[in-house]
């Protein structure tokens, strides 16, 4: 008799999943905090990453790049290194839960994100407002609202479409959740511009500096006629430099502002979702889904045009200085047109004569 066998494929179990998708893939174990993100959204140790980096770029005196090991997308940081990566808050968090469940042998964790922990008996639930011994355990759709089971029946809600707290409190979760995302992303789109603003400033200083050096150089050979020329021209390169400078300190200022706003909205609404009672939960959350909401729309940020930091327009030509001396300038035209030079002059006295 033939005998048949089967081979039995293991199905990795919810825990397995999740310790799959909390693993660094650098070093193949459980993220260590900081866990940073990546503008490609893949997650690192920050120690992972700091010796990937090191590793591409054992020189990094003012930034580097290393590739994604995960999807090999190029990331580009400044001068800050890896400490200018944003760290991703929501998966430290997911992990301490984990941890903290594993530890205390909680519920098994299912997905990406751990059952909603066993109410604590000396918990106090929010009650009705109208009805002091009924509990909240509904959501008025129409009203927009949470509410008990009394109100439904007797009371104001009683014409209302109502639905489970639980329904809604998983729906608006879920919302919550996208708009954390989404001010994630906003955030690191404003710290990758404040750091491609801050080499431009460094840029602007270094050509301002640059130019300084050579209109002196230049100066120095025509010293007894270019003296007080000298510190006109210096002038409006200075001037060139602040009003530069301080158009883009004032985005920085900007948007250092809008960016600890969106982190303290993201760290509330962290904590939210880290509420276990629904009902708790939906007292606040709707209004923090709309301010995320909000906060995520103003990631539009304006930038300085491509070559704004290029002070080039201000290089000094001395071609031919002998004749055009007195007419010297950084050829946009705002010199002084009254100027005549010597061979004007002669023209002149000739035409005289």
């Amino acid at each position: 008799m033939d005998i048949q066998t089967s081979q039995v494929t293991h199905q990795p179990s919810p825990r397995e999943s999740l310790e799959s998708q909390l693993s660094c893939p650098i070093c193949l174990e459980m993220f260590q905090k900081p866990v940073v993100i990546l503008p490609c959204q893949h997650n690192l140790c920050r120690g992972c990453a700091s010796d990937l980096y090191d590793s591409r770029n054992p020189y990094h005196y003012s930034g580097g790049i290393f590739r994604c090991p995960t999807c090999r997308f190029e990331v580009v940081l400044d001068r800050h290194g890896v400490y200018g990566l944003q760290r991703n808050l929501l998966v430290e968090n997911i992990i301490g839960i984990y941890k903290q469940q594993t530890e205390s042998g909680g519920g098994e964790v299912v997905g990406n994100v751990a059952d909603p922990p066993m109410k604590d008996k000396d918990t106090k639930e929010p009650m009705c407002t109208e009805h002091e011994d009924e509990r909240i355990n509904i959501y008025c759709v129409t009203c927009q609202t949470p509410t008990c089971s009394m109100c439904k029946v007797f009371g104001q809600h009683k014409d209302c479409e109502v639905s489970p707290l639980q329904s809604i409190y998983d729906t608006q979760k879920a919302e919550l959740r996208n708009a954390v995302d989404l001010l994630a992303a906003g955030n690191s789109c404003v710290q990758a511009v404040m750091a491609q603003m801050e080499d431009t400033c460094k840029s602007i200083e270094e050509n301002s500096q640059l130019q300084k050096r050579r209109l002196g150089e230049s100066f120095d050979l025509l010293y007894a006629i270019l003296e007080e020329r000298k510190g006109q021209l210096l002038e409006k390169i200075t001037q060139e430099e602040e009003r530069k400078l301080g158009l883009l300190r004032s985005l920085v200022e900007r948007y250092t502002e809008q960016l600890q706003a969106s982190i303290n909205l993201k760290e509330k609404a962290a904590q939210t979702m880290e509420k276990g009672n629904a009902a708790e939960f939906l007292i606040s959350g709707k209004e923090l889904i709309a301010q995320a909401k909000e906060a995520a729309k103003g990631s539009n940020l304006e930038r300085p045009e491509p070559g704004f930091e290029n002070m080039e327009h201000l290089t000094l030509c001395t071609e031919d200085v002998e004749v055009i001396l007195y007419q010297m300038g950084f050829g946009l035209g705002d010199d002084d047109d009254d100027v005549v030079t010597e061979e004007e002059e002669e023209e002149e006295e000739e035409e005289e004569e």
